[in-house]
């Protein structure tokens, strides 16, 4: 994965091309979806999809970013239900970051015990919006993302999901200098992540948006003031005041929904977040976890 150090001239990303933008930001807004309905692919057999399965969830990513697909696996606990179906999408690089299992895949469900009770996607309170991966390296950018829902919570536990793409339009339309202060290297700085006096990670700057050299659009972002330092600027701190007023909204193109049993998102790491929930003691919440450094094309 590489990021691009400049766009080209016809992108639509390079400020200076306007008729790119603009041509680009029409077919975004005229495919931009308004329902969960519109995102959902229903597939019959996930280790092997049809040809038919397989285009309509490429499509979806295409257009907005990301799709939902339900299979009739309901609460199946196989790991190798969400991982096969990405593999036929074509993702094949796994984050395998200090919360994965041993395969790679995270099992997010509450846990009271080892560090990872510290961590809120291991608890049932609320998380806000982000981009997962916003703290890894340039170098390690998450660029896909797969949840797989086995249980659903007894209560609560849903997700909101916005296209980070139309976060950018958003924004360059207000004001393109909020996309080029977005786009500075040093636009947002993770504090390093230090346990009992050692530095499990340290501290790590880049911009918010970023092109990739298959000129698509990345976005790294959290609304948890506690885990970003911004830049101080007067252009960031009115761009990112912007932005948390947008995700805020009611804009019809954030999309909600609760992932039921055999359910999946699947999505170019769409900005998301997730209600607070309440378990059932008896079948508790278990969604799995699949990062991924490819992108869906």
């Amino acid at each position: 994965m590489t990021l691009a150090t400049r766009t080209r001239a016809d992108s639509p990303f390079d400020l200076d091309s306007n008729a790119a933008y603009e041509a680009w930001k029409s077919r975004k807004l005229e495919g931009c979806i308004r329902d969960a309905e519109s995102l959902i692919v229903e597939v019959r057999n996930p280790l092997a999809l049809t040809r038919a399965e397989r285009e309509a969830i490429l499509t979806r990513c295409n257009r907005n970013n990301m799709a939902v697909y339900t299979t009739a696996a309901g609460s199946n606990a196989d790991k190798s239900i969400p991982a096969a179906l990405a593999a036929q999408l074509g993702l094949r690089y796994l984050d395998r970051n200090m919360g994965s299992d041993d395969d790679g895949i995270t099992s997010l469900q509450v846990v009271e015990s080892r560090w990872r009770e510290r961590y809120i996607p291991y608890s049932d309170r609320p998380i806000h919006w982000h981009i997962d991966g916003y703290y890894n390296g340039l170098d390690q950018q998450i660029r896909s993302l797969v949840l797989h829902c086995v249980r659903p919570a007894h209560e609560g536990g849903a997700n909101a999901l916005f296209d980070h793409d139309l976060a950018y339009i958003h924004l360059r339309d207000m004001d393109p200098g909020f996309i080029d202060a977005l786009t500075a290297p040093d636009a947002m700085t993770i504090p390093p992540n230090i346990e009992h006096g050692a530095v499990v990670r340290p501290a790590r700057s880049g911009p918010v948006f970023s092109i990739h050299g298959d000129d698509s659009l990345h976005m790294r972002y959290t609304a948890r003031a506690r885990n970003v330092e911004w830049k101080d600027a007067p252009l960031i701190r009115e761009a990112v005041a912007a932005l948390q007023s947008l995700l805020a909204s009611d804009s019809p193109c954030i999309v909600r929904l609760t992932l039921q049993p055999g359910w999946g998102l699947i999505c170019n790491n769409v900005l998301h977040n997730r209600s607070g929930f309440v378990d059932d003691e008896r079948h508790p919440r278990l969604l799995y976890r699949l990062r991924y450094f490819d992108h869906i094309d």
